[in-house]
């Protein structure tokens, strides 16, 4: 897996995975010598090139002067997301159908930033964690537990099972400023066009909406989600 971008791959070296090699440009200054002597620290192979070497090797021209290549990104599971939780205050998101990376991205890094023990996706019909994702999210993907589940609705009956109030983000619910959102929650994200699925809103216990005041009648999928999750935070500190 290729890791882009100064904050990205910063983050990639907190880590224990496995970095096989990291590309740097010639001369590296200021966030760019940090990594190498970072990289040095845990014996990581460097190779200095040209920009033009990043250039031919990025994805999306974004390095910024520096591209790690690691081993695949790897998935936790819902147990290990669950046995992570603070004692009757699980805080997980389950993204329902979220297809564009760089809302991915943006809803994993607010979930880590808000203190979430995880990240639930589905296998199908939903965007996967990549490099793109992990670049997005500056990084965050390497520090926040995500899970791949072959389905949404099963993996809220357990989490049901285990505790918790599952609360659906939709335009037509009750406001989100009256929710209690304590204890153990999960809030779930639908889909860019289409929200959250029918099934999977109707096996929620609550569908939550945030109150929009302008003329356009939706969020941004992740923009959402950052509202809904440190509405949360407030409410459960």
């Amino acid at each position: 897996m290729k890791t882009e971008g100064r904050n990205a791959v910063s983050e990639l070296l907190k880590t224990d995975k496995n970095i096989e090699k990291i590309m740097l440009e010639k001369n590296p200054q200021g966030s760019l010598k940090a990594i190498f002597a970072e990289a040095r620290k845990k014996d990581i192979r460097v190779q200095f090139v040209d920009r033009k070497v990043l250039d031919k090797s990025s994805d999306e021209g974004r390095h910024q002067g520096v591209i790690a290549y690691s081993t695949d990104y790897e998935y936790s599971t819902v147990d290990e997301i669950l046995k992570s939780r603070g004692e009757n205050n699980g805080f997980i998101i389950i993204c329902d159908g979220i297809e564009d990376v760089h809302n991915l991205g943006s809803i994993i890094r607010v979930a880590e930033c808000a203190g979430a023990d995880g990240v639930i996706i589905p296998s199908n019909n939903s965007a996967s964690v990549t490099d793109a994702v992990i670049r997005i999210s500056a990084g965050a993907a390497n520090h926040v537990k995500v899970a791949k589940v072959n389905s949404i609705n099963k993996t809220i009956d357990i989490l049901k099972e285990n505790g918790f109030w599952l609360y659906a983000l939709e335009a037509d619910g009750t406001d989100i400023y009256k929710a209690d959102l304590t204890g153990n929650i999960a809030l779930v994200i639908g889909g860019e066009d289409s929200g959250v699925k029918r099934l999977t809103r109707e096996k929620c216990d609550f569908t939550l909406s945030i109150p929009l005041k302008g003329k356009v009648n939706s969020l941004n999928a992740s923009v959402a989600l950052g509202i809904a999750a440190y509405e949360a935070v407030r409410k459960r500190s």
